[in-house]
């Protein structure tokens, strides 16, 4: 375990932070993040190796901060009840439905996914969908909470890539996904032709 600050004052509530990180090297920007919030971010260096950070700037509890920064990254930050973090691997939250669903309720599942991204992303004119090609990963907690979305292909323009993550990062659904849907799941944005907010422009994989 690494720890990128030494000295640890105690998280103070709700407290805001005023954050300047760009996208960089994922160890570089915890080591950003430590010493522009005074926080100890501990970490396996083995976890952020090779990965890239997504860019943070504004004002931000530290909890939602460090979280922005691991934005598609597969990891999530755990507050250790020191005055500091942890950076652990993505976990969703446990759920017990009531029986075993098949392909066909994961194939609905997927459909409604689908259905709410696009919902989501028809409510900008820079993310609608019909212009541009994208693929992306995002993975939905036992609350039907889309916890992390993760770009795989760029649309060619990083604003744009960036409206994406951001339209996406509140996204829940009506129910828990059921234990037969893969995840990550994987959408694919086509330059198809579409009328917001339903279209065949998506597809959930």
């Amino acid at each position: 375990m690494l720890a990128w600050s030494l000295v640890a004052p105690p998280l103070r509530g709700q407290s805001l932070l005023t954050l300047d990180i760009p996208a960089q090297a994922l160890d570089q920007a915890l080591d950003s993040f430590a010493r522009q919030s005074g926080l100890a971010v501990l970490v396996d260096q083995g976890l952020v190796a090779g990965q890239r950070s997504s860019p943070v700037r504004g004002r931000y509890a530290a909890r939602e901060g460090l979280q922005r920064l691991l934005q598609g990254s597969g990891l999530q930050a755990r507050y250790s009840g020191s005055g500091g973090f942890t950076v652990q691997p993505l976990r969703l939250n446990a759920f017990s439905p009531r029986k075993r669903e098949g392909g066909g309720v994961a194939g609905s599942y997927a459909l409604a996914l689908q259905q709410a991204v696009e919902r989501a992303l028809c409510g900008s004119t820079l993310t609608r969908p019909g212009a541009y090609r994208a693929a992306l990963q995002v993975w939905i907690d036992g609350r039907g909470q889309l916890l992390q979305s993760r770009l795989l292909a760029s649309t060619g323009d990083p604003l744009r890539d960036a409206a994406l993550i951001e339209r996406l990062r509140a996204l829940r659904l009506e129910a828990a996904p059921p234990t037969s849907l893969a995840q990550p799941v994987t959408l694919l944005l086509r330059p198809v032709p579409m009328d917001c907010p339903f279209s065949q422009g998506a597809a959930a994989a």
